[in-house]
């Protein structure tokens, strides 16, 4: 499992939850944005800068991201898109996108478009709560994508008979 982050647009204080979760699970993280982004000093944490350009942090972490990755978006296409390839994909105000609820919030997000005939700025008023929902989901996200991760790994006697049976 690998956290990435679309870093251009979250928030200091997801930002703040995603470095403690993951160097407190030893969970590898990756922020990816088109300028320099600070990271805490960690074996697991670190910050891509890509080029200026309209996705083009969007399709760095389209081509990195592998099935049964977190990724941390605003953005509903680039949501699509790792969904589409297996990993989960959690906005910052605590959205959990999945493969059932994905075309529906690229719908609405059309629809909205097509109304507006520009891309919607992020809704304002980021509150406390969202913070704390958004923690909640990351905790548990991580700890179901580590099992899951785990369970999907050989155990070493597995291994070990596996080699004394040939």
């Amino acid at each position: 499992m690998h956290i990435w982050v679309d870093a251009d647009a979250c928030p200091k204080a997801i930002k703040s939850i995603l470095f403690k979760a993951a160097d407190r699970r030893q969970i590898p993280m990756t922020l990816v944005a088109n300028q320099y982004i600070a990271t805490p000093p960690s074996k697991v944490i670190k910050s891509i800068q890509v080029a200026q350009g309209f996705d083009v942090a969007d399709n760095t972490i389209v081509e990195q991201v592998t099935p049964g990755d977190l990724v941390i978006t605003s953005d509903v296409p680039l949501a699509a898109d790792v969904v589409a390839k297996g990993a989960e994909a959690l906005n910052p105000r605590g959205t959990h996108y999945t493969r059932e609820n994905i075309r529906d919030y690229l719908q609405r997000r059309n629809r909205l478009l097509d109304s507006a005939g520009c891309i919607p700025m992020q809704p304002v008023g980021f509150r406390l709560t969202h913070l704390y929902y958004f923690d909640l989901l990351i905790r548990l996200l991580t700890v179901h994508m580590t099992a899951h991760t785990l369970a999907l790994q050989p155990s070493p006697s597995s291994e070990a008979r596996r080699v004394n049976d040939h």
